[in-house]
Protein backbone atom coordinates (compact mmCIF):
# COMPACT_ATOMS: atom_id res chain seq x y z
CA UNK A 1 0.00 0.00 0.00
CA UNK A 2 2.94 2.50 0.91
CA UNK A 3 4.19 1.93 -2.89
CA UNK A 4 0.83 2.75 -4.27
CA UNK A 5 0.32 5.97 -2.04
CA UNK A 6 3.50 7.06 -3.20
CA UNK A 7 2.95 6.46 -6.37
CA UNK A 8 -0.38 7.99 -6.69
CA UNK A 9 1.39 11.53 -4.67
CA UNK A 10 4.13 11.49 -7.42
CA UNK A 11 1.62 11.29 -10.74
CA UNK A 12 -1.83 10.46 -10.00
CA UNK A 13 -2.44 13.52 -7.71
CA UNK A 14 -0.72 15.74 -10.68
CA UNK A 15 -3.58 14.30 -13.13
CA UNK A 16 -5.71 15.30 -10.19
CA UNK A 17 -4.70 18.68 -10.36
CA UNK A 18 -5.41 19.23 -13.65
CA UNK A 19 -8.69 17.99 -13.28
CA UNK A 20 -9.81 20.41 -11.51
CA UNK A 21 -7.70 23.00 -13.10
CA UNK A 22 -10.25 22.33 -16.40
CA UNK A 23 -13.02 22.32 -13.94
CA UNK A 24 -12.26 25.67 -12.23
CA UNK A 25 -12.42 27.10 -16.15
CA UNK A 26 -16.14 25.96 -16.04
CA UNK A 27 -17.68 24.73 -13.14
CA UNK A 28 -20.81 23.49 -14.70
CA UNK A 29 -18.81 20.53 -16.13
CA UNK A 30 -19.72 18.26 -12.71
CA UNK A 31 -19.42 15.16 -14.99
CA UNK A 32 -16.33 15.33 -16.28
CA UNK A 33 -14.73 16.41 -12.84
CA UNK A 34 -16.88 13.41 -12.19
CA UNK A 35 -15.23 10.82 -14.11
CA UNK A 36 -11.32 12.28 -13.78
CA UNK A 37 -11.55 12.07 -9.70
CA UNK A 38 -13.46 8.36 -10.56
CA UNK A 39 -10.69 7.30 -13.01
CA UNK A 40 -7.62 8.07 -10.22
CA UNK A 41 -9.75 6.45 -7.52
CA UNK A 42 -10.22 3.59 -9.77
CA UNK A 43 -6.45 4.02 -10.81
CA UNK A 44 -5.41 3.91 -7.17
CA UNK A 45 -7.47 1.24 -5.30
CA UNK A 46 -6.62 -1.26 -8.24
CA UNK A 47 -2.81 -0.67 -7.14
CA UNK A 48 -3.22 -1.02 -3.71
CA UNK A 49 -5.02 -4.20 -3.80
CA UNK A 50 -2.70 -5.55 -6.24
CA UNK A 51 0.33 -4.66 -3.86
CA UNK A 52 -1.26 -6.32 -1.38
CA UNK A 53 -1.66 -9.43 -2.56
CA UNK A 54 1.78 -8.61 -4.11
CA UNK A 55 3.21 -8.79 -0.47
CA UNK A 56 1.37 -11.35 0.86
CA UNK A 57 2.95 -13.78 -2.26
CA UNK A 58 6.04 -11.86 -1.00
CA UNK A 59 5.99 -13.39 2.30
CA UNK A 60 5.30 -16.88 0.85
CA UNK A 61 8.25 -16.45 -1.29
CA UNK A 62 11.08 -15.20 0.75
CA UNK A 63 9.80 -16.95 3.95
CA UNK A 64 10.16 -20.78 3.33
CA UNK A 65 9.29 -21.68 7.14
CA UNK A 66 5.58 -20.40 5.85
CA UNK A 67 5.39 -23.23 3.41
CA UNK A 68 7.55 -26.37 4.19
CA UNK A 69 7.77 -28.62 1.04
CA UNK A 70 7.46 -26.58 -1.22
CA UNK A 71 10.01 -24.17 -3.22
CA UNK A 72 9.94 -21.47 -5.70
CA UNK A 73 9.56 -22.18 -9.50
CA UNK A 74 8.85 -19.00 -11.13
CA UNK A 75 6.77 -15.96 -10.83
CA UNK A 76 4.17 -15.22 -13.16
CA UNK A 77 1.43 -12.02 -13.43
CA UNK A 78 -2.44 -12.74 -13.79
CA UNK A 79 -5.20 -10.14 -14.27
CA UNK A 80 -8.19 -10.70 -12.16
CA UNK A 81 -11.08 -8.65 -12.07
CA UNK A 82 -12.71 -7.11 -9.40
CA UNK A 83 -15.68 -4.83 -8.40
CA UNK A 84 -13.56 -2.04 -8.59
CA UNK A 85 -11.41 -2.37 -12.13
CA UNK A 86 -8.78 -4.63 -13.43
CA UNK A 87 -6.41 -5.97 -10.81
CA UNK A 88 -2.63 -7.03 -12.30
CA UNK A 89 -0.37 -8.61 -10.06
CA UNK A 90 2.34 -10.76 -9.95
CA UNK A 91 2.11 -14.57 -7.90
CA UNK A 92 4.92 -17.23 -7.63
CA UNK A 93 4.28 -20.76 -8.70
CA UNK A 94 5.60 -23.51 -5.99
CA UNK A 95 6.28 -27.50 -6.87
CA UNK A 96 5.52 -29.72 -3.90
CA UNK A 97 8.91 -32.30 -3.25
CA UNK A 98 7.01 -34.83 -2.18
CA UNK A 99 4.29 -35.17 -4.76
CA UNK A 100 5.51 -32.97 -7.55
CA UNK A 101 2.27 -31.34 -7.79
CA UNK A 102 2.11 -27.72 -8.48
CA UNK A 103 0.19 -24.22 -7.13
CA UNK A 104 0.09 -20.59 -7.05
CA UNK A 105 -0.03 -20.83 -2.99
CA UNK A 106 -0.92 -17.25 -2.68
CA UNK A 107 -4.68 -18.71 -4.47
CA UNK A 108 -5.04 -20.91 -1.79
CA UNK A 109 -4.56 -18.09 1.24
CA UNK A 110 -6.70 -16.12 -1.06
CA UNK A 111 -9.52 -18.25 -1.70
CA UNK A 112 -9.06 -18.20 -5.20
CA UNK A 113 -10.09 -21.56 -7.64
CA UNK A 114 -8.36 -22.40 -10.54
CA UNK A 115 -8.95 -20.49 -13.01
CA UNK A 116 -10.78 -18.06 -11.50
CA UNK A 117 -10.81 -14.71 -12.93
CA UNK A 118 -13.16 -12.68 -11.18
CA UNK A 119 -13.47 -12.47 -7.19
CA UNK A 120 -16.66 -12.71 -5.68
CA UNK A 121 -17.60 -9.15 -5.54
CA UNK A 122 -17.35 -8.78 -9.07
CA UNK A 123 -19.62 -12.19 -9.63
CA UNK A 124 -22.27 -10.64 -7.27
CA UNK A 125 -22.48 -7.34 -9.19
CA UNK A 126 -23.28 -10.03 -12.13
CA UNK A 127 -25.98 -10.99 -10.64
CA UNK A 128 -27.36 -8.33 -9.34
CA UNK A 129 -28.12 -6.49 -12.85
CA UNK A 130 -28.30 -9.60 -14.99
CA UNK A 131 -31.45 -9.90 -12.89
CA UNK A 132 -33.13 -7.15 -13.59
CA UNK A 133 -32.34 -6.59 -17.60
CA UNK A 134 -29.81 -8.92 -19.10
CA UNK A 135 -26.87 -11.05 -19.18
CA UNK A 136 -24.70 -8.45 -21.44
CA UNK A 137 -25.83 -5.86 -18.89
CA UNK A 138 -24.70 -7.76 -16.36
CA UNK A 139 -21.33 -8.66 -17.66
CA UNK A 140 -21.12 -4.68 -18.44
CA UNK A 141 -21.73 -4.32 -14.66
CA UNK A 142 -18.58 -6.45 -13.36
CA UNK A 143 -17.12 -3.27 -12.41
CA UNK A 144 -17.37 -0.16 -11.64
CA UNK A 145 -14.49 0.64 -14.57
CA UNK A 146 -16.33 1.36 -17.40
CA UNK A 147 -13.53 0.04 -19.31
CA UNK A 148 -13.86 -3.41 -17.93
CA UNK A 149 -16.76 -5.72 -18.98
CA UNK A 150 -17.23 -9.46 -19.54
CA UNK A 151 -18.81 -11.48 -22.01
CA UNK A 152 -22.72 -12.29 -21.84
CA UNK A 153 -21.57 -16.05 -22.39
CA UNK A 154 -19.28 -15.73 -19.29
CA UNK A 155 -22.41 -14.51 -17.62
CA UNK A 156 -24.77 -17.58 -18.37
CA UNK A 157 -21.30 -19.95 -17.66
CA UNK A 158 -21.83 -18.41 -13.70
CA UNK A 159 -25.53 -17.94 -13.42
CA UNK A 160 -26.07 -21.55 -14.58
CA UNK A 161 -24.56 -23.69 -12.22
CA UNK A 162 -26.27 -21.68 -9.28
CA UNK A 163 -27.61 -23.51 -6.18
CA UNK A 164 -29.43 -21.66 -4.10
CA UNK A 165 -29.88 -21.48 -0.18
CA UNK A 166 -33.30 -22.35 1.60
CA UNK A 167 -35.55 -18.95 2.42
CA UNK A 168 -34.59 -18.11 5.80
CA UNK A 169 -37.24 -18.54 8.42
CA UNK A 170 -37.98 -15.86 10.67
CA UNK A 171 -35.67 -15.77 14.08
CA UNK A 172 -38.70 -16.28 16.50
CA UNK A 173 -41.63 -18.45 15.93
CA UNK A 174 -44.83 -16.38 15.39
CA UNK A 175 -48.14 -16.61 16.98
CA UNK A 176 -51.07 -16.06 14.52
CA UNK A 177 -53.48 -18.32 13.38
CA UNK A 178 -53.96 -17.00 9.89
CA UNK A 179 -51.85 -17.77 6.89
CA UNK A 180 -52.27 -16.88 3.70
CA UNK A 181 -50.44 -18.21 0.35
CA UNK A 182 -50.66 -17.35 -3.06
CA UNK A 183 -49.65 -19.06 -6.47
CA UNK A 184 -49.72 -19.01 -10.07
CA UNK A 185 -46.96 -19.60 -12.73
CA UNK A 186 -45.76 -17.96 -15.61
CA UNK A 187 -45.17 -18.70 -19.44
CA UNK A 188 -42.11 -18.33 -20.85
CA UNK A 189 -41.06 -19.20 -24.72
CA UNK A 190 -37.91 -21.72 -24.92
CA UNK A 191 -35.36 -20.98 -27.50
CA UNK A 192 -33.88 -24.95 -26.98
CA UNK A 193 -34.09 -27.34 -24.38
CA UNK A 194 -30.78 -28.51 -23.59
CA UNK A 195 -28.75 -27.23 -27.08
CA UNK A 196 -29.94 -25.41 -30.23
CA UNK A 197 -32.45 -27.12 -32.65
CA UNK A 198 -33.26 -29.79 -29.76
CA UNK A 199 -37.07 -28.53 -29.96
CA UNK A 200 -39.35 -30.30 -32.65
CA UNK A 201 -42.55 -29.08 -31.91
CA UNK A 202 -44.51 -26.01 -30.65
CA UNK A 203 -45.94 -27.34 -27.80
CA UNK A 204 -42.26 -28.47 -26.28
CA UNK A 205 -41.37 -24.49 -26.55
CA UNK A 206 -43.32 -23.39 -23.33
CA UNK A 207 -41.33 -23.71 -19.69
CA UNK A 208 -43.88 -22.43 -16.71
CA UNK A 209 -42.22 -21.50 -13.35
CA UNK A 210 -44.04 -21.64 -10.85
CA UNK A 211 -44.15 -18.92 -7.54
CA UNK A 212 -45.77 -19.30 -4.32
CA UNK A 213 -45.56 -16.85 -1.42
CA UNK A 214 -46.88 -16.89 1.70
CA UNK A 215 -47.96 -13.66 4.00
CA UNK A 216 -49.41 -12.70 6.72
CA UNK A 217 -52.17 -10.13 5.37
CA UNK A 218 -52.52 -7.23 3.74
CA UNK A 219 -51.81 -3.86 4.76
CA UNK A 220 -54.25 -2.14 3.30
CA UNK A 221 -54.00 1.60 4.73
CA UNK A 222 -52.38 2.88 1.83
CA UNK A 223 -52.93 3.14 -2.07
CA UNK A 224 -51.00 0.38 -2.95
CA UNK A 225 -51.38 -2.63 -0.49
CA UNK A 226 -48.49 -4.12 0.92
CA UNK A 227 -48.19 -7.98 2.16
CA UNK A 228 -47.23 -8.18 5.97
CA UNK A 229 -44.16 -10.55 6.44
CA UNK A 230 -43.92 -12.19 2.99
CA UNK A 231 -41.52 -14.91 1.42
CA UNK A 232 -40.83 -16.04 -1.73
CA UNK A 233 -40.29 -19.56 -3.07
CA UNK A 234 -40.25 -20.13 -6.95
CA UNK A 235 -38.53 -21.94 -9.92
CA UNK A 236 -38.96 -24.66 -12.42
CA UNK A 237 -40.27 -27.50 -10.01
CA UNK A 238 -41.17 -29.50 -12.87
CA UNK A 239 -43.26 -33.02 -12.56
CA UNK A 240 -44.66 -34.56 -9.59
CA UNK A 241 -41.87 -34.99 -7.74
CA UNK A 242 -41.31 -30.67 -8.46
CA UNK A 243 -44.29 -30.01 -7.15
CA UNK A 244 -43.90 -31.84 -4.23
CA UNK A 245 -40.43 -30.62 -3.39
CA UNK A 246 -41.55 -26.89 -3.71
CA UNK A 247 -44.50 -27.28 -1.37
CA UNK A 248 -42.33 -29.24 1.40
CA UNK A 249 -40.02 -25.84 1.34
CA UNK A 250 -42.79 -23.60 1.63
CA UNK A 251 -44.71 -26.01 4.56
CA UNK A 252 -40.73 -26.32 5.75
CA UNK A 253 -41.00 -22.80 5.99
CA UNK A 254 -43.92 -22.47 8.01
CA UNK A 255 -42.79 -24.88 10.34
CA UNK A 256 -39.74 -23.34 10.85
CA UNK A 257 -41.16 -19.63 11.67
CA UNK A 258 -44.89 -20.26 12.99
CA UNK A 259 -46.13 -21.81 16.36
CA UNK A 260 -48.45 -24.81 14.27
CA UNK A 261 -50.27 -25.02 17.27
CA UNK A 262 -51.30 -21.49 17.31
CA UNK A 263 -52.20 -21.69 13.60
CA UNK A 264 -55.69 -22.41 12.79
CA UNK A 265 -56.02 -22.50 8.98
CA UNK A 266 -53.78 -21.45 6.01
CA UNK A 267 -55.48 -20.06 2.90
CA UNK A 268 -54.06 -20.95 -0.63
CA UNK A 269 -55.36 -18.91 -3.14
CA UNK A 270 -54.92 -19.27 -7.11
CA UNK A 271 -56.14 -20.70 -10.17
CA UNK A 272 -57.21 -24.11 -9.83
CA UNK A 273 -54.17 -25.75 -11.23
CA UNK A 274 -53.21 -29.41 -10.12
CA UNK A 275 -50.02 -28.76 -8.44
CA UNK A 276 -51.22 -25.35 -6.81
CA UNK A 277 -54.11 -27.70 -5.67
CA UNK A 278 -51.60 -30.40 -4.85
CA UNK A 279 -50.32 -27.82 -2.13
CA UNK A 280 -53.45 -27.60 -0.33
CA UNK A 281 -53.70 -31.27 -0.10
CA UNK A 282 -50.16 -31.98 1.89
CA UNK A 283 -51.06 -29.92 5.10
CA UNK A 284 -54.28 -30.60 6.93
CA UNK A 285 -54.88 -26.89 7.84
CA UNK A 286 -54.79 -25.77 4.34
CA UNK A 287 -57.77 -24.75 2.53
CA UNK A 288 -57.60 -24.19 -0.91
CA UNK A 289 -59.32 -20.89 -2.58
CA UNK A 290 -60.38 -19.80 -6.34
CA UNK A 291 -59.26 -16.72 -6.24
CA UNK A 292 -61.45 -13.94 -7.73
CA UNK A 293 -59.13 -12.95 -10.91
CA UNK A 294 -59.78 -16.09 -12.71
CA UNK A 295 -63.71 -16.27 -11.54
CA UNK A 296 -63.99 -12.56 -13.27
CA UNK A 297 -62.10 -14.13 -16.21
CA UNK A 298 -64.45 -16.94 -16.69
CA UNK A 299 -67.43 -14.75 -16.13
CA UNK A 300 -66.36 -12.17 -18.61
CA UNK A 301 -65.77 -15.08 -21.50
CA UNK A 302 -68.97 -16.50 -20.71
CA UNK A 303 -71.15 -13.53 -21.38
CA UNK A 304 -69.01 -10.88 -23.61
CA UNK A 305 -71.47 -12.01 -26.71
CA UNK A 306 -74.53 -10.90 -24.85
CA UNK A 307 -74.42 -7.16 -26.00
CA UNK A 308 -77.01 -4.76 -23.73
CA UNK A 309 -77.61 -7.53 -21.12
CA UNK A 310 -74.13 -8.76 -20.62
CA UNK A 311 -74.22 -6.69 -17.22
CA UNK A 312 -77.48 -7.86 -15.98
CA UNK A 313 -76.00 -11.47 -16.67
CA UNK A 314 -73.12 -11.04 -14.78
CA UNK A 315 -74.45 -9.52 -11.70
CA UNK A 316 -76.68 -12.51 -11.33
CA UNK A 317 -74.05 -15.01 -11.64
CA UNK A 318 -72.16 -13.26 -8.66
CA UNK A 319 -75.07 -13.03 -6.83
CA UNK A 320 -75.47 -16.88 -6.85
CA UNK A 321 -72.02 -16.99 -6.19
CA UNK A 322 -72.14 -14.53 -3.21
CA UNK A 323 -75.84 -16.36 -1.98
CA UNK A 324 -73.88 -20.04 -2.24
CA UNK A 325 -76.69 -21.20 -5.06
CA UNK A 326 -75.14 -23.52 -6.87
CA UNK A 327 -77.96 -24.22 -8.72
CA UNK A 328 -78.81 -20.42 -9.61
CA UNK A 329 -75.58 -20.22 -11.33
CA UNK A 330 -75.98 -23.75 -13.21
CA UNK A 331 -79.40 -22.40 -14.51
CA UNK A 332 -77.78 -18.92 -15.73
CA UNK A 333 -75.46 -20.82 -17.75
CA UNK A 334 -77.91 -23.30 -19.58
CA UNK A 335 -80.28 -19.57 -20.17
CA UNK A 336 -76.98 -17.79 -21.88
CA UNK A 337 -76.36 -20.98 -23.77
CA UNK A 338 -79.85 -21.26 -24.97
CA UNK A 339 -80.02 -18.00 -26.22
CA UNK A 340 -76.13 -18.18 -27.47
CA UNK A 341 -76.42 -18.87 -31.61
CA UNK A 342 -72.82 -19.21 -32.52
CA UNK A 343 -71.75 -22.67 -31.58
CA UNK A 344 -67.65 -20.89 -31.22
CA UNK A 345 -69.63 -18.92 -28.45
CA UNK A 346 -71.50 -21.90 -26.84
CA UNK A 347 -67.98 -23.38 -26.62
CA UNK A 348 -66.93 -20.40 -24.62
CA UNK A 349 -69.92 -20.36 -22.29
CA UNK A 350 -69.73 -24.31 -21.77
CA UNK A 351 -65.67 -23.55 -20.74
CA UNK A 352 -66.97 -20.62 -18.33
CA UNK A 353 -69.69 -22.69 -16.89
CA UNK A 354 -67.37 -26.13 -16.44
CA UNK A 355 -64.77 -24.03 -14.88
CA UNK A 356 -67.06 -22.56 -12.27
CA UNK A 357 -69.13 -25.65 -11.41
CA UNK A 358 -65.92 -27.52 -11.41
CA UNK A 359 -64.38 -25.17 -8.73
CA UNK A 360 -67.53 -24.13 -7.10
CA UNK A 361 -66.31 -26.36 -3.51
CA UNK A 362 -63.06 -23.59 -3.80
CA UNK A 363 -65.35 -20.97 -4.23
CA UNK A 364 -67.25 -21.57 -1.63
CA UNK A 365 -63.98 -21.73 0.88
CA UNK A 366 -63.93 -18.03 0.22
CA UNK A 367 -67.09 -17.14 0.13
CA UNK A 368 -67.93 -18.71 3.74
CA UNK A 369 -65.01 -17.21 5.26
CA UNK A 370 -64.79 -13.38 4.23
CA UNK A 371 -64.59 -12.28 7.40
CA UNK A 372 -60.92 -13.95 6.70
CA UNK A 373 -60.69 -11.27 4.55
CA UNK A 374 -58.76 -13.45 1.58
CA UNK A 375 -57.02 -11.90 -1.02
CA UNK A 376 -55.20 -12.87 -3.99
CA UNK A 377 -52.34 -10.82 -6.29
CA UNK A 378 -50.89 -13.94 -7.88
CA UNK A 379 -51.28 -12.55 -11.44
CA UNK A 380 -49.71 -8.97 -10.35
CA UNK A 381 -46.52 -10.94 -8.38
CA UNK A 382 -45.90 -13.32 -11.76
CA UNK A 383 -45.66 -9.94 -13.76
CA UNK A 384 -43.32 -8.59 -11.57
CA UNK A 385 -41.43 -11.06 -11.17
CA UNK A 386 -41.12 -13.25 -13.57
CA UNK A 387 -42.31 -11.50 -16.55
CA UNK A 388 -40.87 -8.46 -16.34
CA UNK A 389 -37.68 -10.03 -16.81
CA UNK A 390 -38.59 -13.44 -18.89
CA UNK A 391 -41.36 -13.03 -21.21
CA UNK A 392 -42.53 -9.42 -21.31
CA UNK A 393 -40.49 -8.89 -24.16
CA UNK A 394 -38.77 -11.48 -27.24
CA UNK A 395 -36.14 -13.48 -25.55
CA UNK A 396 -34.69 -16.87 -25.78
CA UNK A 397 -34.58 -19.30 -22.84
CA UNK A 398 -33.25 -22.83 -22.31
CA UNK A 399 -34.55 -24.61 -19.32
CA UNK A 400 -31.49 -24.67 -17.20
CA UNK A 401 -31.46 -20.46 -18.05
CA UNK A 402 -35.25 -19.65 -17.24
CA UNK A 403 -35.30 -22.32 -13.80
CA UNK A 404 -32.06 -20.19 -13.04
CA UNK A 405 -33.09 -16.67 -13.55
CA UNK A 406 -36.94 -17.62 -12.18
CA UNK A 407 -35.27 -18.63 -8.83
CA UNK A 408 -32.56 -15.83 -8.85
CA UNK A 409 -35.31 -13.14 -9.09
CA UNK A 410 -37.20 -14.99 -6.35
CA UNK A 411 -34.12 -14.70 -4.30
CA UNK A 412 -33.72 -11.15 -5.16
CA UNK A 413 -37.21 -10.13 -4.07
CA UNK A 414 -36.58 -12.15 -0.73
CA UNK A 415 -33.35 -9.48 -0.29
CA UNK A 416 -30.96 -11.82 -0.53
CA UNK A 417 -27.77 -10.29 -0.68
CA UNK A 418 -26.19 -11.38 -4.09
CA UNK A 419 -22.36 -11.57 -2.11
CA UNK A 420 -23.74 -14.27 0.39
CA UNK A 421 -25.24 -16.41 -3.15
CA UNK A 422 -21.42 -16.66 -4.58
CA UNK A 423 -19.75 -17.65 -1.13
CA UNK A 424 -22.66 -20.33 -0.89
CA UNK A 425 -21.49 -21.60 -4.40
CA UNK A 426 -18.02 -22.52 -3.02
CA UNK A 427 -18.06 -26.73 -1.98
CA UNK A 428 -14.65 -27.63 0.33
CA UNK A 429 -12.46 -28.76 -2.21
CA UNK A 430 -9.81 -31.50 -1.77
CA UNK A 431 -6.78 -29.95 0.18
CA UNK A 432 -3.53 -30.22 -1.75
CA UNK A 433 -1.02 -32.69 -0.46
CA UNK A 434 1.70 -30.66 1.36
CA UNK A 435 -0.97 -27.74 2.11
CA UNK A 436 -1.88 -28.55 5.02
CA UNK A 437 1.08 -26.95 6.73
CA UNK A 438 0.46 -23.85 4.58
CA UNK A 439 -3.12 -23.18 6.02
CA UNK A 440 -1.70 -24.54 9.85
CA UNK A 441 1.33 -21.47 9.15
CA UNK A 442 -1.53 -18.66 8.24
CA UNK A 443 -1.00 -17.66 12.17
CA UNK A 444 2.54 -16.56 11.26
CA UNK A 445 1.62 -14.69 8.32
CA UNK A 446 -0.37 -12.77 10.23
CA UNK A 447 2.19 -11.96 12.77
CA UNK A 448 4.47 -11.24 9.43
CA UNK A 449 1.64 -8.88 8.80
CA UNK A 450 1.55 -7.07 12.01
CA UNK A 451 5.19 -6.21 11.99
CA UNK A 452 5.31 -5.23 8.32
CA UNK A 453 2.37 -2.88 9.35
CA UNK A 454 4.73 -1.38 11.77
CA UNK A 455 6.25 -0.08 9.20
CA UNK A 456 2.78 2.30 8.08
CA UNK A 457 3.90 4.57 10.94
CA UNK A 458 6.15 6.33 8.59
CA UNK A 459 3.04 7.77 6.74
CA UNK A 460 2.29 9.59 9.58
CA UNK A 461 4.88 12.11 8.76
CA UNK A 462 4.63 11.56 4.97
CA UNK A 463 4.41 15.20 3.53
CA UNK A 464 1.00 15.60 2.18
CA UNK A 465 0.85 16.81 -1.95
CA UNK A 466 -1.99 18.86 -1.73
CA UNK A 467 -3.50 19.68 -5.17
CA UNK A 468 -2.08 23.29 -6.23
CA UNK A 469 -5.17 25.14 -9.04
CA UNK A 470 -4.84 28.55 -7.90
CA UNK A 471 -7.41 30.14 -5.09
CA UNK A 472 -7.13 33.26 -7.38
CA UNK A 473 -8.35 31.39 -10.78
CA UNK A 474 -10.86 29.29 -8.23
CA UNK A 475 -12.49 32.59 -7.28
CA UNK A 476 -12.69 34.38 -10.32
CA UNK A 477 -14.81 31.40 -11.92
CA UNK A 478 -17.56 32.03 -9.41
CA UNK A 479 -17.64 35.45 -9.59
CA UNK A 480 -18.12 35.21 -13.34
CA UNK A 481 -20.16 32.62 -13.31
CA UNK A 482 -22.69 34.06 -10.50
CA UNK A 483 -22.17 37.91 -11.91
CA UNK A 484 -23.18 35.96 -15.40
CA UNK A 485 -26.59 34.75 -14.06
Amino acid sequence: MVNSILQFQKNGVKRLDKVFRTYADDPSKVAEMVYGVTEEMIRLGTSIIAEEWEHYDGLLHDNPELRPGWYVIRQDEITRTTSLGDVRYKRTYFKNNKTGERRYLLDDLLGFEKGQRLTEDAVARIFDEAADSSYRKGGINASIDEKVMVSKETVMEKLHPLKFPKVKPEREKRKIPILYIDADEDYVSLQYLEKKGDIKDSKSNTYMPKLVYVYEEVNAEYDRHELKRVKYFGGGYEGTEGTKKLWDEVFGYISASYDEDTLERIYINGDGAEWIQTGARMHGKAKFVLDKYHMHKYIIAGTSHLNDSKGDIRSEIWRAINGKRKWHAEAIFDYIIEVTESDSKKQAVETSRNYILAHWPYIMNGIRNRKDRIHCSAEGHVSHIYSDRMSSRPLGWSIVGADKMARLRVYKKNKGSMLELVRYQKEELPMAAGAEEIIYSAEKIRQFEAENRKKLGSLAGMPVYSIPYTKVKKIAALKDHIWGL
